[in-house]
């Protein structure tokens, strides 16, 4: 009866210590009220370094004292950055000094923010803000592991001390372990910040010379980036390595929510997608870059694996982090067996598969032709078929725009084959079905609002050819209008991405400019001068040179010195291309980028032929006799692995 009695009595008894503590520290905080505090926290919002060094040099220990208070205020209230206080604490006391304020301040600020979620359940609004994406990045952790996550995220630049002492609090950490880990998870960003304002403090009495102090500068922030590096490489990025149950995968989306997710209003209608149970394939069109993370939002059983570029997968920081978080790399309009083996078995250890089978963004709004039918491949993985829609992303970035716009982005899916289902269907009605599901006209679905005075710059490296002259890259985008300098032509994009004459839209004006372009051709004829830049071969070296490209109704060539190429177009079933950049290919296994030398829109051009080629030749094909099917079906298993699965099982 005595040991129940005496845990009610504890308890209280340690509600009033907290009470305690706490009114001393407010106490404290009003003594230091007038005279200190206002004053330094004014010249801080003014970022006054100078007046803040003054103030604190003469308020002596006391202005030592409001440093530890300043700090700690910050981490209660979130939303105040540390970073000035440090650096002012740098520019007033000797290092070790500094680095003892700022770390005090932080343990004070820790242990009053611990008691308010732990004795009295107190809320931050500013935290509560940045809890899903903390609990993003958590939600592949072990309990046992909340102290290396809470090292994380203090190093995780977007994510203030305050929030993650916020954080902590909420979890079953003690005490002891919390306060440590606050303790020395700050350190390396403190000593940083104090270090700079040493360096300022040196620079002002010492007559440092600008460029030493700039060099020192670089090497804080460069000591600190290397410091990061290798405690997420040692402690976080090892458990599930080179799987979307990683922690880089984690880091990844959670890097992606910051980047894109707090611009766009994303809507999601997964109803469809309850209660399927992973493995499955998700087929989506593509509108936009960020489209791969709007998909992730989707209620997935299992973080779902991306098929994604192979050259953004081979690039030095980017492979290496894609790789350790399970993406899977494709070669853009070539066979690639590599590819299938990945993707069966990636689904054979049970994680989704995120496809875009467009193989490219969506150049004027509108989806992409398939460039490669794919639905004997979706038929033979013998999995669950699951087809989304984006709509409302294309004009928030397009390809054309560097610049992302806020924009209201939708995200449904819209129908789900299962593997009876599928076997049960003929390849030209599954195609049929995944174009209709999939087919979406960002012209056609603007319940966005686009106030931007800069819609059209760029638009001249997609809409190249002028719709109503006919003229080659004379067209230019200029704040809201693209103007024609041949015939002088001006067409004006509205608040909805509308032109308010001539071609309703921008896929209206690039249908204007696929007619002209249709005219010519059984009789255009290609040539630019290119800086080319390759790719090896299996990640070999990369090679620059000058060469020179050609096209025609019947072939790609390729020149430079005494080597040279031919592909039959017959052989190109797409161009891909960056909009006022570059066009690339694959050839003999090597990657390459074809920079044109003179009027770079032309790029846009050189894949909107080979596009209307490859439309043409479908067009005039003969339907596919129905015993011919069979050795179709033997050529996309042997594609596919499935003849070899056993002995593959077996290795």
């Amino acid at each position: 009866m005595n040991g129940q009695e005496s845990a009610p009595v504890r308890r209280k008894g340690g509600r009033l210590v907290v009470i305690a503590v706490i009114a001393v520290i407010i106490l404290l905080f009003v003594f230091f009220l007038k005279d200190i505090m206002i004053p330094l926290i004014r010249l801080e919002m003014r970022h006054d370094l100078h007046g803040v060094r003054e103030l604190l040099a003469d308020k002596g220990l006391f202005g030592a004292l409001s440093v530890i208070l300043v700090e700690a205020l910050q981490m209660v209230v979130v939303f105040i950055p540390a970073e000035f206080i440090q650096i002012s604490t740098g520019l007033s006391y000797p290092l070790w000094i500094a680095i003892l304020l700022c770390d005090l301040g932080v343990c004070l600020g820790a242990t009053i923010i611990f008691s308010l979620v732990r004795w009295f359940k107190v809320r931050n609004i500013a935290f509560e803000k940045r809890r899903g994406a903390i609990e993003r990045l958590s939600k592949t952790m072990r309990d046992r592991n909340t102290v290396l996550l809470l090292y994380l995220l203090f190093f995780m630049p977007f994510i203030p001390f305050g929030a993650i002492c916020y954080y902590g609090s909420s979890t079953k950490l003690s005490y002891r372990k919390y306060i440590f880990t606050i303790a020395t998870g700050v350190i390396p960003s403190i000593l940083v910040s104090n270090g700079m304002g040493a360096a300022g403090a040196a620079f002002l009495k010492s007559d440092l010379p600008l460029w030493i102090l700039i060099l020192i500068l670089l090497a804080l922030a460069a000591a600190l980036i290397v410091l990061v590096l290798a405690f997420l490489k040692r402690f976080i990025f090892r458990e599930g390595d080179g799987t979307p149950d990683s922690m880089m995968y984690a880091f990844i989306f959670f890097l992606a929510g910051i980047l894109f997710g707090k611009r766009q209003r994303l809507t999601v209608d997964d109803e469809l997608l309850k209660g399927v149970e992973a493995p499955y394939v998700l087929l989506i069109n593509h509108e936009c870059s960020e489209d791969f993370y709007f998909v992730s939002q989707l209620a997935h059983p299992r973080n779902p694996a991306v098929l994604a570029n192979e050259y953004y997968l081979n690039r030095p920081i980017i492979g290496t982090a894609t790789k350790k978080a399970g993406f899977l790399s494709k070669k853009l309009f070539t066979r690639d067996s590599g590819t299938v083996m990945g993707i069966l078995r990636t689904l054979r250890k049970g994680y989704p598969v995120m496809i875009f089978p467009e193989g490219r963004l969506s150049p004027d709004g509108r989806t992409n032709r398939m460039a490669e039918s794919g639905a004997g491949l979706y038929k033979l993985l013998k999995t669950t078929l699951v087809l989304v829609r984006i709509e409302g992303a294309y004009y928030s970035h397009p390809k054309w725009r560097k610049k992302r716009y806020p924009s209201d982005v939708r995200l449904t899916v819209r129908r789900v084959l299962t593997p009876a289902e599928l076997k049960a269907m003929s390849d030209a009605e599954l195609e049929k079905i995944i174009e209709t599901e999939l087919f979406s006209n960002a012209a056609e679905h603007m319940n966005t609002l686009y106030p931007q005075k800069d819609k059209a710059e760029g638009l001249e490296n997609l809409l190249y050819r002028c719709a109503d002259c006919g003229a080659l890259y004379r067209t230019e985008g200029v704040g809201n209008e693209l103007v024609c300098h041949a015939c002088g032509s001006r067409h004006t994009l509205d608040d909805h991405y509308h032109f308010t004459s001539g071609p309703e839209s921008i896929p209206a004006y690039y249908d204007a400019i696929i007619r002209l372009e249709k005219s010519e051709l059984e009789s255009f004829s290609l040539y630019a001068a290119v800086k080319t830049k390759i790719f090896g071969k299996d990640k070999g070296p990369v090679r620059k040179e000058d060469g020179e490209c050609f096209l025609d109704k019947d072939k790609f060539s390729y020149r430079s010195g005494e080597k040279s190429f031919e592909i039959p177009t017959a052989e190109l079933p797409a161009l891909a291309f960056s909009c006022g950049e570059e066009f690339e290919l694959y050839h003999d296994g090597e990657l390459h980028y074809f920079y044109p030398v003179n009027d770079r829109a032309q790029c846009a051009r050189w894949a909107l032929l080979v596009d209307l080629l490859a439309e043409k030749r479908e067009t005039e094909a003969p339907a596919e006799p129905a015993e011919a099917r069979p050795a179709r079906e033997r050529r996309v298993r042997k594609q596919t692995g499935e003849e070899g699965e056993r002995s593959h099982e077996k290795a």
